[in-house]
């Protein structure tokens, strides 16, 4: 695995992007672009990757702005849908061939951007997988009054020093309350991705504080399944099975993409490239191809 920075949009935000390639298989000169969920980084791809890479893609993995090495937005900006979709733009144009169209994965939140990306330029997307990215639960438009409100009461209230921890089994036990149904011996190797050393030397979560604010913006599916009917590539959804998340609206959703196939992964849970890396990198494989053996 390699690293690099990429200034995103060319506005001073840098964003570390991981770069995944087996130089031992000849390439298809595939790039998939691999987007990673809310509270996640783009290394924890690490385990799937093996699996797309011996099949000869290139994968590029950003951390996503204000999360692992990636910088966090400066004063007055935010972390809106929008603006993750003008980093994925950035980083595709910046890194991907412009007569290349890519490969795009996204899981949970990473889901939801890659599918408004993929709606918003379905000239640049040959393949698309969901992996339990279909968004949020739906909110009523009235709703945006109170999460304004919220919004404000948080920002004023806001400290943006970054978390900080006595070590790195504190980080495990952290992350086994929030995924009781992830092994510890894989958070373990999780920790790892989604910690950093600041600036004093001192342990702490690699995010932003400002990430659990409440977005004054609530989820509304109408303006989703816009994006979703737009988009034009062959695309796979693929669930983790009744112990994933589902919005009650799930088939509805998946019905206004114009060629989805679904795929489910049934005790994998939500956090299925952490559970079931081999099983869902098959899928995968299968779903966007490999290098033909000589």
């Amino acid at each position: 695995m390699e690293h690099t920075f990429v200034d995103a949009r060319g506005y001073g935000l840098r964003l570390r992007v991981h770069r995944f390639q087996d130089a031992s298989v000849s390439p298809t000169g595939h790039t998939l672009l691999l987007l990673h969920g809310f509270m996640d980084a783009g290394g924890t791809w690490d385990l799937v990757a093996p699996h797309l890479t011996r099949a000869g893609h290139t994968l590029l993995a950003p951390d996503l702005r204000g999360f692992g090495e990636s910088e966090p937005v400066g004063a007055g900006g935010y972390y809106h849908f929008v603006d993750y979709i003008a980093d994925v733009a950035a980083l595709v144009r910046d890194l991907v061939a412009p007569d290349q169209r890519i490969g795009l994965i996204g899981h949970s939140m990473g889901g939801t951007i890659a599918s408004l990306y993929a709606g918003a330029n379905p000239e640049r997307v040959a393949r698309l997988a969901l992996l339990e990215g279909l968004g949020p639960p739906s909110m009523a438009p009235s709703i945006a009054v109170d999460r304004t409100r919220a919004w404000l009461r948080n920002l004023d209230q806001l400290d943006r020093t970054p978390r900080k921890l006595d070590s790195m089994d504190e980080a495990v036990r952290r992350l086994q309350a929030n995924h009781p149904r992830v092994p510890r011996e894989v958070l373990a190797t999780r920790a790892k991705w989604l910690t950093r050393l600041d600036s004093a030397g001192q342990l702490v979560w690699a995010y932003d504080p400002m990430h659990r604010t409440t977005s004054p913006m609530p989820f509304q599916v109408e303006l989703f399944a816009a994006f979703l009917a737009k988009i034009e590539c062959p695309t796979l959804v693929v669930g983790g099975g009744p112990l994933g998340f589902h919005p009650e609206d799930e088939a509805h959703r998946i019905a206004q993409i114009p060629n989805a196939t679904v795929a489910e992964l049934e005790t994998a849970g939500h956090m299925m490239h952490w559970t079931q890396p081999d099983a869902l990198g098959e899928q995968l494989v299968a779903f966007f191809g490999a290098r033909a053996a000589s």
